[in-house]
């Protein structure tokens, strides 16, 4: 295993590329410096040995401690959202849990979510809708993305004292990976979370509604097909019940996109979701 090194020299940070070995004979671990790399603030992936290069936890270290250069920082996040986009095509769990788990040993959750994962499944899901990813690999992909969400949620818990949210998707929606995803993500932040990713009959939706009582309905719309159907089931609840209602999802994201009966959040980072929950009161009630 490698990993850098930082170092404090009079009040300036030095980097070094160390290996971790472990030694049976003394059974632990030891740690051979590979090389000295210089002045933190400098070090470039360049500067790391080819052989290293694309090690996750590298970029990953380098992306968190080289913010003042933001073209650099930019790059590092591109590469890393290409081995992703790898990793879950070509189905391999192991190495997309690397990648996760290198990228938040030094960010935060909410930046993986933002600047690496969403960018790549929106990637996966265009190439598919254009024919250039197959049908096969895009559910591959799928499968893998939304069990490393789940790993994810097992390593998590909310608090939970805020408002209740119920996340669902119209009849015909088969995608649920953005579902999945704002439910680890709100959870983090607090909320309480009943995620009904899969798509059922929306008679059932009304009745959870009565029977739970959520305090906001985010229906979440991923294939422009199940637009039509979105709308329907938004104006089903708006019947039956003074519930607020969201709706977003990858077939939200357009500058102009359709009315509905609720508010249409369209593209905006999970951020500012929770601020717009927070906001609930003042929302328009159609």
């Amino acid at each position: 295993m490698v990993y850098l090194r930082k170092k404090k020299v009079k009040g300036v940070d030095y980097l070094y590329l160390v290996k971790s070995t472990w030694d049976k004979v003394k059974k632990t671990s030891r740690q051979e410096t590979i090389k000295y790399l210089g002045e933190s603030s400098s070090v470039t992936r360049d500067d790391i040995p080819e052989t290293y290069r694309d090690d996750p936890k590298i970029n990953s270290f380098l992306l968190q401690n080289t913010p003042k250069d933001r073209e650099k920082r930019e790059k590092l996040i591109e590469q890393l959202r290409e081995k992703l986009f790898s990793a879950l095509t070509e189905g391999s769990l192991k190495d997309t849990m690397a990648i996760y788990t290198a990228f938040v040993s030094g960010n935060s959750l909410d930046q993986f979510y933002e600047r690496v994962m969403t960018p790549v499944m929106s990637e996966i899901g265009y190439m598919w809708s254009e024919n250039k990813l197959s049908i096969a690999t895009e559910h591959v992909a799928s499968n893998v993305a939304q069990t490393l969400v789940k790993i994810i949620m097992e390593q998590i818990s909310g608090s939970g004292n805020k408002k209740k949210i119920m996340i669902c998707v119209p009849v015909g929606e088969e995608h649920h990976m953005g579902c999945d995803v704002l439910e680890t993500y709100l959870t983090i932040k607090g909320f309480k979370v009943f995620n009904m990713g899969t798509s059922i009959p929306t008679e059932s939706i009304i009745e959870f509604i009565n029977m739970k009582k959520p305090d906001v309905a985010l229906i979440s719309i991923t294939i422009n097909d199940n637009i039509l159907a979105g709308q329907r089931l938004a104006k089903k609840i708006r019947e039956q019940s003074k519930i607020p209602i969201l709706v977003g999802g990858y077939a939200m994201q357009i500058k102009n996109p359709p009315k509905f009966e609720g508010n249409v959040i369209g593209d905006m980072g999970l951020e500012e979701i929770p601020k717009i929950i927070r906001k609930i009161p003042q929302l328009v009630r159609i």
